[in-house]
């Protein structure tokens, strides 16, 4: 009987880690430190089950899968952390999904489309699927953290109850048509790329060259085949009990993060970019494999889809929650967070336009997130 792989113990040892670790509250740095290795197992395992899962159902549903999975998770993080702490959690909720956007939009389009680029010379997508994409994601992001600081039925930076039940319909509402559209109307404006071999190399003088978008169907690249239903399910599944593993432990290293935030001076909204990290990291893992093999696509599809649904999913899921939590739920962005937001969709419209990118495009991108972690850190 053979040996169960790392990739199958790793997410049942976090798993198990959780429960005892959930109650008795560790405080030792041993046992913080040996949690902190179950965690970044566990997402590497996250990583590895996802892209079973991915490659079994094919694009774009396989970046599906990762998305909505870890913005469940997200949610249920945002809601724990607001029900148990003791310092103010009005913002959490903003904080953490405004993190989650510019993470994915600027780092982890940024840092894919910089694998890509350097590895093939041009990171090529299709710009029709991507640009539905990326729209959908700014009216997102308008609608549920902009004009929260602009309306005037309430003061502060919060909705009215109708405003947020507006928000929370109209967020449900554009996630499932975009879901409709990437999976069932359009799916062919969603899978990999390619320019094939003997396309022309661009030169500096940039004149006459051009990429065909082809859509490739992802289980027949040539590689192994496609893994069987009864792998798949059992993927599903560890994906699933990784996914909890990772937010369970993130979560009993909150209290140790904040400490740690809070001796460093930081604002509180470094705790939310921190959690958001350690949620979106096997997103950002499995988005960088997909660019090194030359499918930007997937890297895209991951990055904005997990966008889109940790604002259409998390919004109207907190909006339900916010009946019996108490105080305010502030989810209008600061002058600063709205310029930030600003300048990520004008830099991201430019390039996805024109369907394929040079590594300075990724480099923006990544400079992009640098000032996000940094204004965080020093407002």
């Amino acid at each position: 009987m053979s040996r169960p792989s790392w990739t199958t113990a790793a997410p049942l040892l976090a798993i198990v880690a959780v429960v005892p670790a959930w109650f008795a509250h560790p405080e030792g740095a041993v046992v913080l430190g040996l949690l902190a290795v179950l965690l970044v197992s566990a997402v590497l395992a996250a990583v590895h089950h996802a892209e079973v899962v991915a490659h079994r159902v094919g694009e774009p549903y396989g970046s599906l899968v990762l998305a909505v999975a870890v913005t469940i998770i997200e949610v249920g993080l945002i809601v724990t952390l607001m029900v148990t702490t003791d310092k103010d959690t009005s913002g959490l909720a903003r904080d953490t999904v405004f993190a989650a956007v510019m993470i994915t939009v600027n780092g982890i389009v940024g840092i894919s489309l910089l694998v890509g680029a350097l590895k093939h010379h041009l990171a090529v997508f299709n710009p029709e699927g991507t640009g539905a994409a990326l729209a959908t994601v700014i009216t997102l992001a308008v609608v549920c953290l902009v004009l929260p600081s602009v309306t005037v039925s309430e003061p502060g930076p919060v909705f009215t109850g109708a405003q947020l039940a507006f928000a929370a319909v109209a967020s449900l509402v554009l996630y499932g048509m975009f879901v409709f559209t990437q999976t069932i109307r359009h799916r062919d404006f969603f899978l990999p790329v390619t320019h094939g071999q003997h396309s022309p190399v661009v030169t500096s003088a940039g004149g006459g060259d051009s990429f065909e978008h082809e859509p490739v169907d992802v289980d027949e690249d040539g590689h192994a085949d496609p893994p069987t239903d009864r792998a798949a399910y059992a993927s599903l599944g560890l994906l699933v009990v990784s996914l909890v593993a990772v937010v369970g432990l993130a979560k009993i290293e909150s209290p140790a993060i904040e400490s740690g935030v809070a001796a460093l001076g930081f604002p509180q909204a470094v705790v939310a970019v921190v959690i958001a990290l350690l949620v979106l990291a096997p997103e950002t893992i499995a988005a960088v494999r997909a660019a090194a093999r030359n499918r930007v696509q997937v890297s895209l599809n991951l990055a904005l889809g997990s966008a889109m649904a940790s604002i259409g999913l998390t919004i109207p899921a907190i909006a339900i929650a916010s009946i019996w939590l108490e105080g305010p739920l502030e989810l209008g962005l600061d002058q600063l967070q709205s310029v930030l937001l600003l300048l990520t969709a004008a830099v991201a419209i430019l390039t996805v336009v024109p369907g394929r990118a040079k590594p300075l495009q990724g480099g923006v991108h990544l400079v992009l997130l640098a000032a996000f972690l940094f204004l965080t850190i020093a407002p």
